[in-house]
């Protein structure tokens, strides 16, 4: 005979998944993820395949968030020639939680409010662990890249994602003098190579950096 707790347990709902299965094999544990569980090939890969602008932009391809990250971090060395292999790799890899949770545009991530940026910072620690940095960046490394980030939408906003330059400037401030960065969107797979080839090498940069600083 089958108990009533026996029955009670068999017709309890099952906790949603939350986790996701990558291309790499590894399971994401989206609520508590590891840095053993992220790997730079689906980071790429995702942010490729991810469009800024929710993919209002001109031109055959969109403008992933794989190459606006490249170009954030162009503008970081430009705005601050004097940045280390970490705070380029920081810059590069700023929006790198969207590989699993998307790019949502900035009035619809404020609506959501302070859970859903505990749980994207929570991502981003972990990827900045995984590949050798802080939990998180400085305040003076967290205002470079924002400063950066905002450029970069600035050019975006009014090369491709058709606003007005003065438009842009009320929403984003107005970009830094004398730097002029690539708006030409890129294929996916363009992207990702890209993205990828820029990380190995602050990748090799950082571990020369700290082989120097070791005397080894």
């Amino acid at each position: 005979m089958v108990s009533s707790r026996a029955v009670r347990e068999r017709r309890a709902p099952q906790a949603p998944r939350a986790w996701q299965r990558m291309l790499s094999g590894k399971r994401l544990d989206l609520l508590d993820p590891s840095p053993l569980d992220i790997e730079i090939e689906d980071i790429a890969h995702g942010l490729a395949r991810v469009a800024r602008w929710n993919g209002q932009t001109k031109g055959p391809h969109a403008f992933s968030v794989a190459q606006h990250s490249l170009v954030v971090e162009w503008l970081v060395r430009h705005i601050a020639p004097e940045s280390g292999p970490a705070d380029l790799l920081g810059a590069l890899l700023h929006d790198a939680p969207e590989y699993v949770i998307g790019d949502m545009i900035s009035p619809f991530k404020a609506a959501l409010g302070i859970d859903y940026r505990k749980f994207e910072d929570r991502l981003e620690a972990a990827i900045r662990l995984r590949y050798g940095l802080t939990p998180a960046p400085s305040a003076a490394q967290k205002r470079l890249i924002k400063t950066a980030d905002r450029a970069s939408a600035w050019f975006e906003a009014t090369q491709l994602a058709g606003f007005d330059p003065e438009e842009a400037v009320r929403l984003f401030g107005r970009p830094p003098r004398g730097v002029d960065p690539e708006m030409r969107p890129l294929s996916p797979t363009s992207a990702q190579t890209a993205f990828l080839d820029r990380f190995n090498s602050l990748l090799a940069a950082l571990d020369r950096l700290a082989k120097t600083e070791t005397g080894r």
